[in-house]
Order: C-alpha cells, then structure tokens, then sequence
C-alpha cells in the first residue's frame, strides 16, 4: 500500500479532491484569505472543505457569513475526512450561488455522508458561506 503524503507537504494532493496539489489549489486561500479570495463559490466550497480536514477555524469563520457565523467552531475529535464530491454549482445572480456536495467522514469509527445545497454571498468582492440544505 503506498504510503500518503502528508498535506503539509508541498507535492500532497489538495484534500479537495480537485486532482492539483494543495500548495497550487486551496492553500493559497486557506492561507491568505485577506489578499487572495476565493473566485467564486464553488472554490470557496472546496478551500472550506480542506480547511475542515485541516482544522484551519480561523479561515472557516472568515469565511461564514456574519449572519449566520457560530461564535465559535469546535472539531470533532477524531473525526477523519475520507472525501468530496460536488455535484453542482450554480450563480443564482452576481452575488449568490450555490454548490450542492458531498462530503464523506469518519467519526468513532461509524462512516458518515454529508450531502449538502450550500448557499453563499458575494459582498465587497468576497464570496461567504450563508446557510445550507442537508439532503
């Protein structure tokens, strides 16, 4: 079996799923949000996604929309990210869309699919997640 690359590492695959490396795909959002905002929803979806399985709080909560933003974010101790999927995303208009996935996790050893319609804002030139629908 071969062995993973961590995701630390600059040649490991973006946990995303997006098939580039990290370092060229979500990194440069998760790391700077400030100066390099995600293009549109559906990298949002995809850097949030990597931010949970890095447990990256700060960028997860930048990223919520102040309207419906927890006050705080707690992780799953012992959860394991296992994988994403998206299905679909659409622009609603210019300043809304939305991206439907799937998300697979472990937790205490029982498998859990997530199967989301998120939707997100745009304001002042960022996209923010707002709420979602879970199927």
């Amino acid at each position: 079996m071969a062995k993973k690359t961590p995701v630390t590492s600059q040649a490991a695959l973006c946990p995303c799923e997006s098939g580039a490396v990290y370092s060229a795909c979500c990194s440069r959002f998760v790391a700077d949000f400030a100066g390099t905002p995600a293009p549109d929803a559906e990298h949002l979806m995809r850097s949030r996604y990597s931010a949970f399985v890095l447990e990256q709080r700060d960028y997860l909560l930048a990223t919520w929309h102040v309207s419906t933003r927890p006050s705080q974010l707690d992780f799953e101790s012992g959860c394991r990210w296992l994988g994403l999927q998206v299905k679909a995303f659409s622009c609603v208009d210019e300043t809304h869309a939305e991206v439907e996935f799937v998300a697979r996790y472990k937790l205490q050893g029982r498998a859990v699919r997530l199967h989301e319609r998120s939707r997100f804002v745009k304001e002042q030139g960022r996209w923010f997640y707002l709420d979602g629908d879970q199927f």
